[in-house]
């Protein structure tokens, strides 16, 4: 088996690898550790969106939100069977949390994470209605592509290989997120109502990058997982979802926490 100081040194030369007899224990520790992120957020994700397919207001709309669920089940299966090659138990993995369980709608989670399954924080808040949904959807939707693109690059080929052809799967799911929110308002759907929803979501959308205090990113980093931070990430998940909301007069809210000065470079 490899040592550390071989595996991280062919990493940062530009190396990719290929199998589990490859990596040492603490790679496949953060390795795992992404796998399970991106799993069970696909699987929080895809139940929490199979409670909104009724909500849909006519039947097209019905069978994309059902594609939708669809597409991230069978996201989270790919990655799950990598999984069972380092050994996870994936039998007993869909039965493992109630994935479409909710906290309450006034809870804010920031980057804490909860224990139990390893989905997303925003993958713990409940969606109120249809037009919430494509709102979320939208927002969340550019998150995951700025995500998944960057994971894209990482150090383990077979997980990289399916991530990038995932990828623009979920670049058509951000785009009838935003499909879905133009036909709304367009149908007249209360503006004021859309902003309240990108008000709730914009944060909690935001902190899925995670903390700018993690150790884990130092470790990614190290190992070529990922190689940019938070911040970075943020700005360009910004770049995308800022003309969106522009186009449907809608805009993103400013934290309150921040000083005038950054709050400016949000507008």
């Amino acid at each position: 088996m490899v040592d550390e100081e071989s595996l991280v040194s062919f990493v940062a030369g530009g190396g990719r690898l290929s199998a589990p007899d490859n990596v040492t224990p603490r790679y496949r520790g953060e390795l795992m550790r992404l796998m399970a992120i991106f799993v069970d957020s696909e699987m929080a994700g895809a139940s929490g969106f199979a409670d909104c397919i009724n909500l849909a207001p006519g039947l097209k709309e019905r069978i994309t939100a059902t594609r939708i669920v669809f597409d991230k089940f069978n996201h989270a299966r790919q990655v799950l069977d990598l999984m069972e090659q380092f050994g996870a138990n994936t039998g007993q993995y869909v039965g493992a949390h109630p994935w479409a369980s909710r906290l309450d709608r006034s809870v804010n989670l920031g980057t804490r994470r909860m224990e139990g399954d390893m989905r997303l924080n925003v993958f713990h808040y409940p969606i109120n209605g249809w037009v919430d949904a494509v709102v979320m959807n939208c927002l969340m939707g550019q998150a995951t592509v700025v995500q998944l693109d960057e994971l894209t690059r990482g150090s383990y080929q077979p997980l990289a290989d399916i991530l990038a052809g995932i990828l623009p799967v979920e670049k058509h799911h951000a785009e009838l997120g935003e499909k879905g929110l133009e036909a709304a308002l367009e149908r007249g759907h209360d503006k004021t109502d859309a902003q309240a929803s990108v008000n709730y979501w914009y944060p909690r959308v935001a902190d899925s990058f995670g903390s700018t205090t993690s150790d884990h990113f130092a470790q990614h980093r190290k190992y070529g997982l990922r190689q940019k931070a938070r911040e970075e990430l943020i700005t360009q998940w910004q770049s995308h979802v800022y003309p969106i909301l522009s186009h449907f007069g809608l805009k993103a809210p400013v934290p309150a926490s921040r000083e005038i000065d950054d709050q400016v470079s949000l507008q």
